[in-house]
């Protein structure tokens, strides 16, 4: 599992990036579970929650679609209901960080991931790429839920893009990963030619998420939204770029007879996704008309 130090911004973050491409490289699946893991451990420390130490146990930061669940403080405290979606580790993971909307606007809750109040759903995850992550739709019902900072927090911190930078490190890993299999592989000019576009592709990538880290270091309160914006788009590209010239240039042979790189290629595929592509670069080109040009 990820070494949770050193948390965004604190002198050491390309370490924190590199780590988590490591990680990455291994096995997308894992990187996921550990990203979100390490990102609830940071967003804690951000808010300023003074819950239980993570030691021992398993986070995750289930935030996707806060609407779908809701949050009501009762006399014995706050509680949440609903149905999320998109739970990475659901029969994994010791404890979340959830949003849910309350009567004052979006909040986040810190929750403990077991039953009878919080339930995964079966046959909510039948994906074929990603599927050790177990993302299954997981129902509340009264779940205690302890506020970790107030309404908004989540979204408004300035970690919540280096959450975002995290992940693209680690699809950067992943593509890492394809790209060990090619370097071993590659015979003959067109092979090698696709192996000389992989380490382009791979380098802007990596110059992008030493940028960034070097960014956090340098002001760890400014809001990254377009740094992170370039830098997932930058990477997703590269991964992209990366899966389609690791399979022009081996052919179907790995695909059809390496189990290990057959699921890599559809774990990062899926794990891609988490961008959101055309929307993304619509914020971007948002931002880029709004701030000071290049």
């Amino acid at each position: 599992m990820l070494n949770i130090e050193p948390l965004p911004g604190k002198g050491a973050t390309a370490e924190r990036l590199w780590q988590l491409a490591e990680l990455g490289r291994q096995d997308p699946v894992a990187a996921r579970l550990g990203e979100g893991h390490a990102d609830a451990v940071a967003i804690r420390a951000e808010l300023g929650d003074d819950g239980p130490p993570a030691t021992g146990r398993r986070w995750g930061v289930w935030a996707a679609v806060p609407q779908s669940l809701r949050a009501v403080e009762t006399a014995e405290g706050w509680r949440i209901s609903g149905e999320r979606p998109w739970c990475s580790g659901a029969g994994w993971c010791t404890h979340a960080l959830v949003t849910a909307e309350a009567p004052d606007g979006i909040r986040l809750f810190a929750i403990v991931n077991e039953p009878p109040w919080a339930v995964p759903l079966g046959g909510t995850w039948p994906a074929v790429g990603m599927a050790a992550s177990d993302s299954r739709t997981i129902r509340f019902t009264d779940a205690p839920g302890r506020p970790v900072g107030g309404p908004g927090d989540y979204v408004h911190r300035p970690g919540f893009w280096h959450g975002g930078i995290g992940v693209a490190a680690c699809w950067y890993g992943g593509a890492l990963g394809l790209a060990d299999l090619l370097r071993e592989k590659a015979d003959g000019p067109h092979a090698l030619a696709h192996l000389g576009a992989v380490d382009v592709a791979l380098g802007a990538a990596r110059a992008v998420l030493a940028e960034a880290a070097a960014a956090i270091d340098a002001d760890p309160t400014a809001v990254q939204h377009r740094l992170a914006l370039r830098v997932r788009a930058t990477v997703e590209a590269a991964a992209t770029e990366v899966i389609d010239r690791v399979g022009r240039a081996l052919g179907a042979g790995p695909l059809c007879r390496d189990e290990r790189h057959a699921r890599r290629v559809a774990d990062l595929t899926v794990y891609l996704r988490q961008s959101h592509a055309e929307a993304d670069l619509e914020q971007l080109g948002r931002l880029v008309q709004e701030e000071a040009p290049w």
